[in-house]
């Protein structure tokens, strides 16, 4: 905080704030878009259908793997909605999840609503963070998923 009362150049990585400005031609697509009547509402819940398909095709190209749009492909509203919603399909009341700290508020959050157990690892300077995170996996209980 400091530095950023100091107008220093700094990275904002606390809330998903750009660096920069966003380019032109995003801003004027944004304008004629939000200009049409059929873009002023909620998209459908699951994404567009046309998205879902580019990213089965994006998938079947990098990894090799046939997934269907309809069944197998989500488009959420951010990283929060997707986390939560990962973690509520993945883990069970009591489980134990291992979360760094610092991290993402959703990455308690998520495990909390979800009924799991929260267990932080230290990520800090002149601590090695994946020997601390060997130590807590040996030394939870429940195994952390």
């Amino acid at each position: 905080m400091a530095a950023r009362r100091r107008v220093e150049d700094i990275i904002d990585f606390s809330m998903g704030n750009p660096d920069g400005a966003t380019p032109p031609h995003i801003v004027e697509k944004l304008c004629t878009v939000a200009q049409r009547p059929d873009t002023h509402g909620y998209s459908t819940s699951r994404g567009i259908p046309r998205l879902r398909r580019a990213i089965s095709h994006w998938y079947q190209d990098r990894y090799d793997v046939e997934i269907d749009p309809e069944s197998e492909a989500i488009v959420t509203i951010g990283s929060k909605e997707g986390l939560a919603h990962l973690m509520l399909a993945t883990l069970d009341h009591g489980d134990t999840v291992l979360v760094p700290n610092p991290s993402y508020p959703i990455h308690i959050y998520g495990a909390v609503i979800a009924g799991a157990q929260v267990r932080s690892v230290p990520l800090v300077e002149g601590v090695d963070f994946f020997n601390e995170l060997e130590r807590a996996i040996r030394e939870s209980y429940p195994k952390p998923k």
